[in-house]
């Protein structure tokens, strides 16, 4: 039985809980947010949630977050995605940023920077895990284990920008659904939504999402690095469909390859912040636009906000021209054997990039200057087997981990 709907001082109150507890990356958060609108407050059934989920699998840019506004926009219309999306990534954008700050100015300290060698290995765990999981989703047929590997060599071995292998996995994905199985209902088609009214509502938003953009580049000029950030984390909201860790690998070629702002490792410090706190995984990307920020010629801590503020608005931003503009074709797509089928290619090559992302973190971690690290490769395999067969509490797996990295520091010969 579905409750009442709610005021709008409850959904909020809701919303912000859930923005504090959201450890676990986006299974736990996507969990979470069924137990409180689902099972706990039922204002949203079943099938509304699982319409709802689908629909943010098909988006680019962090399913959770926009799994949080589409509930808030079902009950309270613009003003509640506005306030259940916005809550959702504040109170861990926050956490995030005084724990960047710190990075910045300690993070060469030998106890600092233990913790961190700890949450480096720890990340090749959680990557570890997401492949675990992702294959058992992804990988059902030969084609989508060829797919799998077409996304690795194109990234790993040759190279190619990380838009085209999303791309040609879609385009592929959209080819085999011809030949696909019709939907369950896919016959049946719901009243069509005003194409004209979901135009302007994505315009308006776009102009939301891009007015800082926009602004730093008539004010400051295109090779300014807040330009440069507002340019790169806008490219990302859009290409980035799979989650976090796709994310991570057009932002490691070009943050780190690219611009230079900053190297794999502190890439990894930042997915383990990320990964500790509660909160999108993808804040990662405000770790990147700090220290963009921190480093730049003129930086300093003024920068390095407007920099991280720039990375997280232009993340997350376009959520709500996803669902705003969106949702009402929702249903269609759901019922689709083409949206389907470009999903379902698209997941198969994630796991790709995963592995792609596995290689070149595991490589930076394991195989640093002087040599092959055991005792890293031994948190890491702890990490991966602690989160894969027991099912062990991310927080606490990466508290376990910053302390053998402590006990590291404690060990003769330890530099």
């Amino acid at each position: 039985m579905i409750a009442p709907t709610p005021s709008l001082r409850d959904l909020t109150a809701a919303s912000f809980r859930i923005g504090c507890l959201g450890f676990g990356g986006p299974a736990g958060q996507i969990a979470l947010m069924h137990r409180i609108f689902v099972d706990e407050k039922k204002w949203i059934d079943e099938d509304e949630y699982l319409h709802a989920l689908n629909y943010c699998m098909l988006l680019p840019g962090p399913e959770a977050q926009q799994l949080a506004t589409y509930a808030g926009w079902r009950l309270h219309g613009v003003r509640g995605g506005v306030i259940a999306g916005a809550l959702f990534v504040l109170p861990g954008a926050l956490i995030v940023f005084g724990l960047t700050w710190l990075y910045a100015t300690l993070g060469t300290t030998p106890i600092v920077a233990a913790l961190f060698y700890g949450i480096k290995a720890a990340v090749i765990g959680f990557i570890l895990e997401a492949l675990w999981k992702v294959g058992k989703r992804a990988l059902k047929t030969v084609g989508d284990v060829a797919l799998a590997l077409l996304a690795f060599l194109g990234l790993f071995l040759f190279a190619l920008p990380f838009p085209l292998v999303i791309a040609a996995a879609a385009a592929i994905g959209l080819a085999r659904s011809f030949s696909a199985a019709p939907v369950a209902g896919e016959a049946t088609r719901a009243a069509a939504p005003k194409t004209g009214k979901a135009f302007a509502t994505a315009l308006g938003w776009a102009a939301v999402w891009f007015a800082p953009v926009i602004a730093a580049f008539a004010v400051l000029g295109p090779d300014h690095v807040l330009t440069r950030v507002g340019v790169l984390f806008s490219k990302l909201a859009v290409v980035t469909f799979g989650g976090a860790y796709t994310v991570l690998a057009y932002l490691q070629q070009q943050a780190v390859q690219a611009e230079g702002w900053l190297t794999a490792p502190q890439m990894i410090d930042g997915l383990g912040l990320a990964e500790t706190t509660p909160g999108p995984l993808v804040l990662v990307n405000q770790f990147v636009g700090f220290l963009a920020g921190w480093g730049a010629d003129g930086g300093g801590l003024v920068l390095a906000i407007a920099a991280a503020a720039m990375a997280s608005w232009c993340t997350f931003a376009p959520s709500f021209v996803w669902i705003f503009a969106g949702a009402p074709f929702s249903e269609s797509m759901r019922r689709s054997r083409f949206a389907t089928g470009i999903l379902a290619a698209i997941t198969a090559a994630v796991f790709g990039i995963i592995a792609k992302i596995a290689v070149v973190f595991g490589l930076a971690v394991l195989l640093p200057a002087d040599g092959f690290d055991p005792f890293a490769a031994l948190i890491a395999a702890g990490a991966a087997i602690a989160l894969i067969r027991f099912k062990a509490n991310i927080v606490l797996v990466v508290i376990a981990c910053a302390l053998a990295g402590l006990l590291r520091l404690a060990l003769p010969g330890a530099a």
